[in-house]
């Protein structure tokens, strides 16, 4: 990364940290903002590992915006997908992830856009709507779209058979917007059970993931922390990353540790 791009990166977190609002200067796209080069370093959808060339540095202004270490070695099952409500890291790293109704704030997408935060967002369809086009603005900048289910019903208890429409279901629609298949699955209301797992496995999710809300107290590095869906999502994300790197944390790409 050059000088003048870290410059850049470190003026627009600095803006949007002290402000809460998206961008100092006049709107200008932010890929040509940060320049060609800047725009390229922005990992295709489902690579692994952090872009050629990067590499982690703490405590910079820009640290926020890094992409982490490479994921770790497998974990769990490899017959069934692991349930995950945090991640056992030492690196400084948490994890941003949303649900429905976060692009609702043009504010929250246009901070995203600028910042290129490391977002996963969780999406159910009869949620989202229409709002699709929304996700594929946002995944051009690196944000993750998983499932999160059809029709956001309560898994737990569901026999085999609909509770694969559900997921399978949601996964199907995914693809055929965006041309990926998720990996992850967020099950609606955290509700799940050896059905869900056994549903998920067969619908191609790697793992189930559940996660925290930023409440008081000290964050912990492999923290998943849940968005919540408030109607300023700018501001309260500002306020969190704001609370993130005052603990000496940087947001990292949930993808690369799972």
């Amino acid at each position: 990364m050059t000088g003048r791009t870290r410059t850049l990166l470190g003026t627009l977190l600095a803006c949007a940290l002290l402000t809460g609002t998206t961008g100092c200067a006049q709107s200008v796209d932010p890929i040509e903002r940060l320049g060609k080069k800047a725009a390229q370093r922005v990992r295709p959808h489902g690579q692994q590992g952090p872009p050629a060339g990067t590499h982690r540095r703490q405590g910079r202004p820009e640290a926020p915006l890094d992409p982490g270490p490479p994921p770790p070695g497998g974990t769990g099952d490899p017959a069934l997908p692991p349930v995950v409500d945090r991640v056992a890291t030492r690196d400084k790293v948490v994890f941003l992830t949303y649900e429905d109704g976060a692009e609702r704030d043009p504010r929250f997408a246009a901070m995203v856009r600028e910042l290129r935060l490391p977002v996963s967002m969780f999406l159910t369809d009869r949620v989202v709507g229409p709002g699709y086009w929304q996700f594929a603005r946002l995944r051009a900048v690196g944000v993750s779209v998983q499932n999160h289910t059809l029709d956001h019903s309560s898994l737990r208890g569901l026999p085999y058979a609909g509770q694969r429409a559900e997921i399978c279901g949601q996964q199907d629609k995914l693809k055929e917007r965006f041309g990926v298949r998720p990996r992850l699955l967020r099950p609606p209301y955290g509700t799940y059970d050896a059905t869900t797992l056994r549903a998920a496995a067969d619908c191609g999710i790697s793992a189930v993931v559940l996660g925290r809300e930023p409440g008081p107290g000290r964050l912990r590095p492999g923290d998943i922390l849940l968005g919540t869906d408030e109607p300023d999502l700018a501001a309260t994300t500002t306020r969190l990353l704001r609370r993130i790197r005052a603990q000496g944390l940087t947001p990292a790409r949930l993808e690369d540790y799972l």
